[in-house]
C-alpha cells in the first residue's frame, strides 16, 4: 500500500488557509462553507489519502496546486458544494486522473 505523502494534518491546513484568506477579504459565506469542509477533514479515511498521495506526488505542487485552485474557489463563491471534505477530495482524485493522462 502507497504511504499516504499527505497528511491528515497538511489537507487540514489548506481548508484553513483557504477559510483564513476568506476572513481576511471579509467573505463570511465563503469562509463558513470552507470551514464545513475543513471541520470534516478528521473524518476522511485513511484509504483516501492514500489514493489522493499515489497520483499527485509525480505531478509536483505546481501541477497539484492548478488542479486544487479552481475547486477551492467554487467553494469560495458558493459554484460548488461538497458535504464533506472526503467528496471533495473524490473530486480531485478524479481532475488529477484527467491530467495526468
Amino acid at each position: 500500500m502507497v504511504k499516504s505523502v499527505v497528511s491528515r494534518e497538511a489537507f487540514r491546513g489548506l481548508f484553513a488557509l483557504y477559510a483564513g484568506r476568506a476572513h481576511h477579504d471579509h467573505q463570511h459565506d465563503a469562509e463558513n462553507r470552507i470551514l464545513q469542509l475543513f471541520v470534516s477533514t478528521k473524518d476522511i479515511p485513511d484509504y483516501l489519502l492514500e489514493l489522493w498521495s499515489a497520483p499527485t506526488q509525480p505531478l509536483g505542487p505546481e501541477t497539484v496546486g492548478s488542479i486544487l485552485s479552481p475547486p477551492a474557489r467554487q467553494i469560495a463563491d458558493g459554484r460548488a458544494h461538497y458535504d464533506h471534505a472526503s467528496n471533495f477530495l473524490h473530486a480531485l482524485l478524479r481532475d488529477v486522473g484527467r491530467n495526468a493522462h
